[in-house]
């Protein structure tokens, strides 16, 4: 072979080896438009709620043709970022993602849309990044019926705001909504917020802490505590009970937990969000089929993430107090023996 030729020959092995890096690197989505292939990323599976979100969302996508790939993040944020950059390699169609943090991921949504592969948030919005998509409940509206929840339950007095993850961008959602209602109350000085705090990782466990710590600030003396979620509200109760003050506080919830919905029938937790969990999986299933066909999804509202304006499918959630506890049996959500255990 020639001195030439070879070199020409060598340099379109090197010039194939590259361009194949590049393919095995950046590989395109699948496009199958019968059969998508759907990444469902979620922050926490150890979390109640998660998991019946991902037992709906597969029967859903299931339903429609699609496949799916679940990925819990176990709240880490650097094994969420692995785990989306897996999603991407394996050439996806679609990832849903629950974010563990809202603000971390605008990188890794790049590399997702620069393989051609549609990114939708589930229920959290992921910030400053090029999502296609966001649906979820209307999370100030979830916050006004918290704040509603207790005002009506007591209108006056000291009033502790336990807010939820400071990563996690629905928190300040449901405190704008919370102050929505409470702020005239305020503003009059039938209400003084004695104390807020944000609960890291929404823990149930620095939930409690952060109430024990506020009680003993405050001799006891609180009247009402905003908790954002059912676990933290489950945490600030069990710091309530050690001082005999279970059921005399009134305080809120979200996500219709077991245990929370229980709590509320027994009277130590003044209400709970329900949240029809299938509708948003299904709802969900069906939006990430739709964009991985190329179809046009049915949006009601749009949400700027610092990014830009994401077109958002908005659901809306259900006051839950002991007199109409009986909707999540009606549902479905739980059954009538799952309520009455111990």
């Amino acid at each position: 072979m020639k001195l030439t030729a070879r070199r020409s020959f060598l340099g379109s092995l090197v010039s194939a080896a590259i361009l194949a890096g590049l393919t095995f690197a950046a590989p395109l989505a699948h496009a199958s438009k019968d059969h998508p292939e759907i990444g469902f990323c979620i922050d926490d599976l150890r979390v109640e709620r998660w998991s019946k979100d991902r037992d709906y969302f597969v029967a859903a996508a299931k339903q429609l043709g699609a496949t799916v790939s679940v990925q819990s993040a176990d709240a880490s944020e650097e094994r969420q970022i692995s785990q989306i950059e897996n999603l991407i390699s394996r050439g996806v169609d679609v990832i849903v993602i629950v974010p563990f943090n809202s603000k971390t991921l605008g990188n890794v949504v790049a590399e997702a849309k620069k393989a051609g592969i549609k990114v939708i948030s589930y229920d959290r919005l992921i910030l400053d990044a090029d999502v296609d998509a966001y649906i979820s409940f209307d999370n100030e509206k979830v916050g006004e019926l918290q704040a509603k929840g207790v005002y009506d339950a007591k209108p006056k007095g000291n009033y502790f705001l336990l807010g939820g993850a400071p990563t996690d961008n629905n928190a300040k959602m449901l405190r704008e909504g919370q102050l929505k209602v409470l702020q005239p109350a305020i503003d009059r000085g039938e209400i003084k917020v004695v104390g807020q705090q944000w609960v890291p990782e929404w823990s149930a466990s620095t939930a409690m802490r952060i109430v024990e710590d506020a009680l003993t600030a405050n001799g006891n003396k609180i009247d009402a505590i905003v908790a954002s979620n059912d676990g933290t509200a489950g945490g600030a109760i069990q710091a309530l009970a050690a001082q005999h003050l279970a059921g005399k506080v009134p305080i809120s919830g979200q996500d219709a937990d077991l245990a929370a919905v229980k709590r509320v029938m027994a009277g130590t937790q003044t209400m709970t969000v329900y949240k029809p969990i299938k509708t948003i999986a299904s709802e969900a299933a069906k939006l990430a089929v739709e964009l991985a066909k190329g179809e046009k999804p049915a949006y009601n509202a749009q949400y700027d993430n610092g990014k830009k304006k994401v077109d958002t499918i908005l659901l809306q959630p259900i006051l839950l107090t002991k007199k109409n506890a009986d909707v999540v049996v009606k549902d479905g959500f739980y059954t009538q023996a799952q309520l009455a255990s111990q």
